[in-house]
Protein backbone atom coordinates (compact mmCIF):
# COMPACT_ATOMS: atom_id res chain seq x y z
CA UNK A 1 0.00 0.00 0.00
CA UNK A 2 2.76 2.64 0.99
CA UNK A 3 5.15 1.46 -1.77
CA UNK A 4 2.21 2.24 -4.63
CA UNK A 5 1.33 5.77 -2.96
CA UNK A 6 5.43 6.46 -2.55
CA UNK A 7 5.31 5.81 -6.52
CA UNK A 8 2.36 7.45 -7.67
CA UNK A 9 3.71 10.73 -5.41
CA UNK A 10 7.07 10.19 -7.08
CA UNK A 11 5.88 9.82 -10.43
CA UNK A 12 4.26 13.74 -9.85
CA UNK A 13 7.72 15.02 -8.16
CA UNK A 14 6.56 15.01 -5.06
CA UNK A 15 9.07 13.35 -3.59
CA UNK A 16 9.64 15.51 -0.29
CA UNK A 17 5.91 13.78 0.50
CA UNK A 18 6.90 10.47 -0.65
CA UNK A 19 9.59 10.80 1.36
CA UNK A 20 7.37 11.70 4.44
CA UNK A 21 5.39 8.86 3.83
CA UNK A 22 9.33 6.61 3.99
CA UNK A 23 9.39 7.88 7.42
CA UNK A 24 6.30 6.97 8.42
CA UNK A 25 6.84 3.78 7.68
CA UNK A 26 9.87 3.66 9.60
CA UNK A 27 8.26 5.24 12.74
CA UNK A 28 5.19 2.21 12.66
CA UNK A 29 8.16 -0.14 12.36
CA UNK A 30 7.01 -1.11 8.62
CA UNK A 31 10.35 -2.68 6.35
CA UNK A 32 10.56 -0.81 3.11
CA UNK A 33 11.67 -3.23 0.52
CA UNK A 34 13.21 -3.10 -2.56
CA UNK A 35 10.47 -1.70 -4.47
CA UNK A 36 9.67 1.10 -1.93
CA UNK A 37 13.59 1.94 -2.07
CA UNK A 38 14.24 1.59 -6.24
CA UNK A 39 11.29 4.20 -6.26
CA UNK A 40 12.35 6.43 -4.21
CA UNK A 41 15.82 6.59 -5.36
CA UNK A 42 14.28 7.38 -8.58
CA UNK A 43 12.22 10.12 -7.17
CA UNK A 44 15.25 12.14 -5.76
CA UNK A 45 16.81 11.13 -9.31
CA UNK A 46 14.17 12.83 -11.23
CA UNK A 47 14.41 15.93 -9.09
CA UNK A 48 18.23 16.02 -9.31
CA UNK A 49 18.91 15.33 -6.36
CA UNK A 50 21.66 12.77 -5.92
CA UNK A 51 22.66 13.28 -2.22
CA UNK A 52 19.62 11.79 -1.13
CA UNK A 53 19.36 9.35 -3.55
CA UNK A 54 22.35 7.99 -2.82
CA UNK A 55 21.98 8.43 0.94
CA UNK A 56 18.84 5.85 0.41
CA UNK A 57 21.29 3.61 -1.64
CA UNK A 58 23.72 3.13 1.11
CA UNK A 59 20.87 2.95 3.53
CA UNK A 60 19.87 0.15 1.87
CA UNK A 61 23.00 -1.86 1.49
CA UNK A 62 23.54 -1.15 5.32
CA UNK A 63 20.38 -2.94 6.10
CA UNK A 64 21.16 -5.65 3.47
CA UNK A 65 18.18 -5.67 1.25
CA UNK A 66 18.87 -6.80 -2.02
CA UNK A 67 18.94 -4.40 -4.95
CA UNK A 68 17.74 -5.28 -8.02
CA UNK A 69 18.55 -3.62 -11.28
CA UNK A 70 16.57 -1.01 -11.60
CA UNK A 71 17.97 0.51 -8.74
CA UNK A 72 21.61 0.74 -10.17
CA UNK A 73 20.01 1.57 -13.56
CA UNK A 74 18.76 4.73 -11.94
CA UNK A 75 21.26 5.94 -10.26
CA UNK A 76 23.70 5.00 -12.97
CA UNK A 77 21.99 6.95 -14.99
CA UNK A 78 21.33 10.21 -13.06
CA UNK A 79 25.24 10.28 -12.57
CA UNK A 80 25.54 9.78 -16.26
CA UNK A 81 22.96 12.75 -17.11
CA UNK A 82 25.09 15.49 -14.93
CA UNK A 83 28.26 14.43 -16.32
CA UNK A 84 29.47 12.52 -12.79
CA UNK A 85 30.68 9.72 -14.61
CA UNK A 86 33.31 8.94 -12.08
CA UNK A 87 30.39 8.44 -9.55
CA UNK A 88 28.05 6.62 -12.46
CA UNK A 89 31.93 4.14 -12.21
CA UNK A 90 31.41 3.46 -8.71
CA UNK A 91 27.71 2.49 -8.83
CA UNK A 92 28.97 0.83 -11.45
CA UNK A 93 31.16 -1.35 -9.76
CA UNK A 94 29.05 -1.93 -6.15
CA UNK A 95 26.69 -3.45 -9.06
CA UNK A 96 29.50 -6.41 -10.12
CA UNK A 97 30.71 -6.67 -6.73
CA UNK A 98 26.85 -7.45 -5.22
CA UNK A 99 26.85 -10.17 -8.47
CA UNK A 100 24.50 -7.59 -10.18
CA UNK A 101 24.69 -8.04 -13.96
CA UNK A 102 24.46 -5.31 -16.54
CA UNK A 103 22.20 -4.86 -18.71
CA UNK A 104 21.85 -3.09 -22.00
CA UNK A 105 20.26 -0.25 -20.29
CA UNK A 106 23.21 0.14 -17.76
CA UNK A 107 25.91 0.40 -21.12
CA UNK A 108 23.60 2.59 -22.60
CA UNK A 109 23.64 5.40 -19.54
CA UNK A 110 27.65 4.74 -19.12
CA UNK A 111 28.43 5.39 -22.78
CA UNK A 112 25.85 8.58 -23.04
CA UNK A 113 27.86 9.76 -20.13
CA UNK A 114 30.95 9.63 -21.59
CA UNK A 115 29.72 11.10 -24.42
CA UNK A 116 28.47 13.91 -22.68
CA UNK A 117 31.84 13.94 -21.29
CA UNK A 118 33.40 13.97 -24.63
CA UNK A 119 35.29 11.03 -23.63
CA UNK A 120 34.56 9.39 -26.71
CA UNK A 121 37.35 6.77 -26.18
CA UNK A 122 35.80 5.52 -22.96
CA UNK A 123 32.66 5.22 -24.54
CA UNK A 124 33.79 3.01 -27.63
CA UNK A 125 35.80 1.16 -24.94
CA UNK A 126 32.34 0.24 -23.19
CA UNK A 127 30.55 -0.17 -26.47
CA UNK A 128 32.97 -3.19 -26.50
CA UNK A 129 33.00 -3.99 -23.02
CA UNK A 130 29.42 -4.94 -23.87
CA UNK A 131 29.98 -7.11 -26.75
CA UNK A 132 32.37 -9.38 -24.79
CA UNK A 133 30.02 -9.57 -21.85
CA UNK A 134 27.83 -11.16 -24.37
CA UNK A 135 25.01 -8.02 -24.20
CA UNK A 136 24.11 -7.31 -28.17
CA UNK A 137 24.16 -3.38 -29.02
CA UNK A 138 20.69 -2.82 -30.28
CA UNK A 139 19.80 0.61 -32.26
CA UNK A 140 20.05 3.00 -29.48
CA UNK A 141 23.46 2.18 -28.57
CA UNK A 142 24.39 2.82 -32.17
CA UNK A 143 22.94 5.65 -31.99
CA UNK A 144 24.85 7.03 -28.42
CA UNK A 145 28.03 6.53 -30.01
CA UNK A 146 27.01 7.85 -33.69
CA UNK A 147 25.76 10.84 -32.10
CA UNK A 148 29.00 11.01 -29.83
CA UNK A 149 31.38 10.68 -32.73
CA UNK A 150 29.29 13.43 -34.32
CA UNK A 151 29.48 15.74 -31.38
CA UNK A 152 33.41 15.73 -31.56
CA UNK A 153 33.49 15.65 -35.89
CA UNK A 154 35.03 11.81 -35.86
CA UNK A 155 32.41 11.49 -38.80
CA UNK A 156 34.19 9.22 -40.46
CA UNK A 157 34.05 6.62 -37.38
CA UNK A 158 30.28 7.44 -37.08
CA UNK A 159 30.07 6.04 -40.60
CA UNK A 160 31.86 3.58 -39.94
CA UNK A 161 29.55 2.68 -36.74
CA UNK A 162 26.33 3.10 -39.32
CA UNK A 163 27.88 0.46 -41.83
CA UNK A 164 28.60 -1.81 -38.91
CA UNK A 165 24.85 -1.54 -38.14
CA UNK A 166 23.97 -2.47 -41.66
CA UNK A 167 26.11 -5.69 -41.44
CA UNK A 168 24.38 -7.09 -38.62
CA UNK A 169 21.16 -6.15 -40.02
CA UNK A 170 20.58 -3.73 -37.36
CA UNK A 171 17.25 -0.91 -38.70
CA UNK A 172 18.71 2.66 -38.20
CA UNK A 173 15.77 5.01 -36.73
CA UNK A 174 15.21 8.71 -37.74
CA UNK A 175 17.61 9.43 -34.86
CA UNK A 176 20.19 7.55 -36.03
CA UNK A 177 20.10 9.21 -39.73
CA UNK A 178 19.25 13.02 -38.01
CA UNK A 179 22.74 12.48 -35.89
CA UNK A 180 24.76 11.24 -38.88
CA UNK A 181 23.07 14.18 -41.44
CA UNK A 182 24.28 16.85 -38.52
CA UNK A 183 27.69 15.36 -38.30
CA UNK A 184 28.19 15.31 -41.85
CA UNK A 185 27.09 19.12 -42.48
CA UNK A 186 28.80 20.41 -40.06
CA UNK A 187 31.71 19.10 -41.29
CA UNK A 188 30.81 20.35 -45.00
CA UNK A 189 29.61 17.51 -46.41
CA UNK A 190 26.13 18.82 -47.62
CA UNK A 191 25.76 16.68 -50.45
CA UNK A 192 26.00 13.66 -49.06
CA UNK A 193 23.80 14.24 -46.37
CA UNK A 194 21.13 15.07 -48.55
CA UNK A 195 21.63 11.76 -50.09
CA UNK A 196 21.14 10.13 -46.61
CA UNK A 197 17.80 11.95 -46.42
CA UNK A 198 16.87 10.45 -49.88
CA UNK A 199 17.90 7.25 -48.32
CA UNK A 200 15.63 7.70 -45.11
CA UNK A 201 12.79 7.62 -47.70
CA UNK A 202 13.54 5.22 -48.78
CA UNK A 203 14.07 3.41 -45.74
CA UNK A 204 10.81 4.21 -45.09
CA UNK A 205 12.20 6.61 -42.45
CA UNK A 206 11.24 10.07 -43.12
CA UNK A 207 13.41 13.30 -42.23
CA UNK A 208 11.73 15.31 -39.27
CA UNK A 209 12.25 18.94 -38.60
CA UNK A 210 15.16 18.27 -36.53
CA UNK A 211 17.32 16.50 -39.95
CA UNK A 212 15.78 19.01 -42.03
CA UNK A 213 17.33 22.18 -39.69
CA UNK A 214 20.86 20.55 -39.68
CA UNK A 215 20.57 20.59 -43.65
CA UNK A 216 19.25 24.20 -43.56
CA UNK A 217 21.83 25.40 -40.90
CA UNK A 218 24.81 24.13 -43.08
CA UNK A 219 23.33 25.86 -46.20
CA UNK A 220 23.16 29.29 -44.70
CA UNK A 221 26.20 29.04 -43.34
CA UNK A 222 27.81 28.27 -46.88
CA UNK A 223 26.25 31.38 -47.76
CA UNK A 224 23.30 28.99 -49.93
CA UNK A 225 20.43 31.41 -48.28
CA UNK A 226 18.25 30.74 -51.80
CA UNK A 227 18.39 26.99 -51.52
CA UNK A 228 17.81 26.82 -48.01
CA UNK A 229 14.48 29.20 -48.71
CA UNK A 230 13.68 26.77 -51.59
CA UNK A 231 14.50 23.62 -49.08
CA UNK A 232 12.30 25.64 -46.75
CA UNK A 233 9.19 25.98 -48.92
CA UNK A 234 9.70 22.04 -50.01
CA UNK A 235 9.54 21.04 -46.48
CA UNK A 236 6.20 23.06 -45.91
CA UNK A 237 5.11 21.79 -49.06
CA UNK A 238 5.20 17.74 -47.58
CA UNK A 239 3.60 18.71 -44.65
CA UNK A 240 6.31 18.91 -42.02
CA UNK A 241 6.21 21.96 -39.60
CA UNK A 242 9.09 24.57 -39.02
CA UNK A 243 9.58 25.22 -35.42
CA UNK A 244 11.31 28.16 -33.75
CA UNK A 245 14.63 26.70 -34.82
CA UNK A 246 14.09 27.01 -38.13
CA UNK A 247 13.04 30.04 -38.34
CA UNK A 248 15.50 31.16 -36.70
CA UNK A 249 18.12 29.59 -38.58
CA UNK A 250 16.78 31.01 -41.55
CA UNK A 251 16.93 34.79 -39.69
CA UNK A 252 20.35 34.49 -38.91
CA UNK A 253 21.52 33.12 -42.38
CA UNK A 254 19.81 36.04 -43.97
CA UNK A 255 21.38 38.79 -41.62
CA UNK A 256 24.67 37.04 -41.99
CA UNK A 257 24.14 37.11 -45.91
CA UNK A 258 23.18 40.85 -46.10
CA UNK A 259 19.77 40.29 -46.60
CA UNK A 260 18.82 42.69 -43.31
CA UNK A 261 15.15 43.16 -45.42
CA UNK A 262 13.70 40.10 -45.72
CA UNK A 263 14.94 38.55 -42.37
CA UNK A 264 12.89 41.43 -41.34
CA UNK A 265 10.06 40.21 -43.10
CA UNK A 266 10.14 36.52 -42.11
CA UNK A 267 10.64 38.00 -37.90
CA UNK A 268 7.55 40.68 -38.28
CA UNK A 269 5.84 37.95 -39.99
CA UNK A 270 6.37 35.22 -37.03
CA UNK A 271 5.47 38.13 -34.67
CA UNK A 272 2.02 38.95 -36.33
CA UNK A 273 1.25 34.69 -36.87
CA UNK A 274 1.75 34.54 -33.06
CA UNK A 275 4.60 32.63 -32.52
CA UNK A 276 6.86 33.30 -29.45
CA UNK A 277 9.92 34.24 -30.27
CA UNK A 278 12.57 32.96 -27.89
CA UNK A 279 16.21 35.10 -27.14
CA UNK A 280 18.24 33.53 -30.51
CA UNK A 281 15.32 35.38 -32.80
CA UNK A 282 15.65 38.57 -31.21
CA UNK A 283 19.62 38.29 -30.97
CA UNK A 284 19.80 37.63 -34.74
CA UNK A 285 17.69 40.11 -35.61
CA UNK A 286 20.01 42.90 -33.08
CA UNK A 287 23.33 41.52 -34.88
CA UNK A 288 21.83 42.42 -38.32
CA UNK A 289 21.15 45.85 -37.44
CA UNK A 290 24.44 46.43 -35.39
CA UNK A 291 26.11 45.01 -38.30
CA UNK A 292 24.18 47.27 -40.70
CA UNK A 293 25.26 50.31 -38.54
CA UNK A 294 21.27 50.22 -37.90
CA UNK A 295 21.48 50.95 -34.13
CA UNK A 296 18.52 52.89 -33.21
CA UNK A 297 16.60 49.94 -34.73
CA UNK A 298 18.87 47.22 -32.96
CA UNK A 299 17.46 49.01 -29.83
CA UNK A 300 13.99 48.83 -30.87
CA UNK A 301 14.35 45.30 -31.14
CA UNK A 302 15.80 45.18 -27.74
CA UNK A 303 12.64 47.24 -26.22
CA UNK A 304 10.23 44.48 -28.42
CA UNK A 305 12.18 41.62 -26.76
CA UNK A 306 11.47 43.08 -22.93
CA UNK A 307 8.25 44.05 -23.83
CA UNK A 308 7.72 40.34 -25.15
CA UNK A 309 8.75 39.46 -21.70
CA UNK A 310 12.16 37.64 -23.09
CA UNK A 311 15.35 38.16 -21.51
CA UNK A 312 18.28 39.55 -23.21
CA UNK A 313 21.51 36.60 -22.60
CA UNK A 314 24.85 38.21 -22.21
CA UNK A 315 25.74 37.49 -26.04
CA UNK A 316 22.40 40.04 -26.87
CA UNK A 317 23.74 42.41 -24.72
CA UNK A 318 27.52 41.58 -25.87
CA UNK A 319 26.91 42.46 -29.57
CA UNK A 320 24.81 46.22 -29.05
CA UNK A 321 27.39 47.06 -26.16
CA UNK A 322 30.04 46.51 -28.40
CA UNK A 323 28.59 47.94 -31.77
CA UNK A 324 27.47 51.16 -29.72
CA UNK A 325 30.95 52.11 -28.38
CA UNK A 326 32.28 51.08 -31.85
CA UNK A 327 29.30 54.35 -32.49
CA UNK A 328 30.71 56.40 -29.77
CA UNK A 329 27.71 56.12 -28.59
CA UNK A 330 29.28 55.78 -24.78
CA UNK A 331 26.53 56.75 -22.31
CA UNK A 332 23.92 54.04 -23.61
CA UNK A 333 26.25 51.25 -23.95
CA UNK A 334 27.04 51.86 -20.16
CA UNK A 335 23.51 52.08 -19.41
CA UNK A 336 23.22 48.83 -20.95
CA UNK A 337 26.57 47.55 -19.25
CA UNK A 338 24.82 48.49 -15.96
CA UNK A 339 21.96 46.58 -16.92
CA UNK A 340 23.89 43.69 -17.75
CA UNK A 341 25.31 43.63 -14.39
CA UNK A 342 22.43 44.09 -12.42
CA UNK A 343 21.20 40.94 -14.24
CA UNK A 344 23.64 38.90 -13.41
CA UNK A 345 25.07 38.12 -16.89
CA UNK A 346 28.89 39.43 -16.37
Amino acid sequence: MYSAIIDSMCKDKLVNHAFDLYSEMIAKKLSPDVVTYSTLINGFCIVGRLKEAIHLFNKMISENINHNIYTFNTLVDAFCKEGKVKEAKNVFAIMIRKGVKPDIVTYNSLMDGYCLVKEINKANGIFNTMAQMGVVPDVQCYNIMINGFCKIKMVDEAMNLFNEMLCRKIIPDTITYSSLIDGLCKSGRISYASELVDEMYDRGQPPNIITYCSILDALCKNHHVDKAIALLTKIKDMGIQPNMCTYNILIDGLCKGGRLNDAQKVFEDLLVKGYNLDVYTYTAMIHGFCNDGLLDEALAILSKMKDNSCIPNAATYEIIIRSLFDKDENDKAEKLLREMISRGLL
